[in-house]
């Protein structure tokens, strides 16, 4: 598949506070959770759709996926048993832009969405969000003593291309320990 047309500089301003629908459906295996959408992806309207997110690939080096999905084919998850969502749904250009007080009102919304859908596992790619969102300061990567009704939640870190704190092979192996366990 070629890879989708780049957002022209344009089209980047016009994504801000831009929404990215949810790839859900009831009863999900694991429903991965991001930060917000970054301007690119909302942009092309695809999840993690930046180029050097690292997203898609740890995903498939994980054994979520049998191949390497392109964001285009988010929706290839829900067979599989896979879902996505954020804490806050406005894109803007990096989730710095984010106060606490609209992570914290993410966090409920997500939660209901959670109690909502069912997802066994619900796995929130990013430690910062998920402690500021639920309340969590001491929060550690892995599976979380708490859950939202039914459903576990486990803390992987974000994979950005920035998020210098885990190397790839790194970042594959606590996504792997996660799908070991779904």
């Amino acid at each position: 598949m070629p890879p989708a047309p780049r957002p022209t500089p344009a089209q980047l301003r016009a994504a801000q506070n831009k929404t990215v629908p949810d790839v859900i459906a009831p009863g999900l295996s694991v429903l991965f959770c991001g930060i917000n959408p970054g301007l690119y992806t909302a942009a092309i309207g695809h999840h993690f759709g930046r180029p050097g997110n690292r997203f898609w690939p740890t995903l498939h080096a994980a054994r979520f996926t049998p191949r390497l999905l392109d964001p285009s084919e988010e929706l290839e998850l829900l067979p599989l048993g896979y879902g996505i969502t954020n804490v806050v749904a406005r894109a803007t250009v990096g989730a710095d832009e984010l106060t606490n007080k609209e992570i914290i009102a993410g966090g409920a919304i997500l939660a209901a969405k959670v109690r909502d859908f069912a997802p066994r596992y619900l796995a929130v790619l990013g430690i910062g969000a998920y402690r500021t969102a639920f309340a969590k300061p001491k929060a550690t990567v892995g599976l979380q003593p708490d859950a939202i009704g039914e459903t576990r939640v486990w803390v992987l870190p974000n994979p950005s291309g920035l998020n210098a704190h885990y190397q790839g092979k790194d970042l594959v192996k606590v996504f792997r320990q996660l799908r070991d366990t779904a």
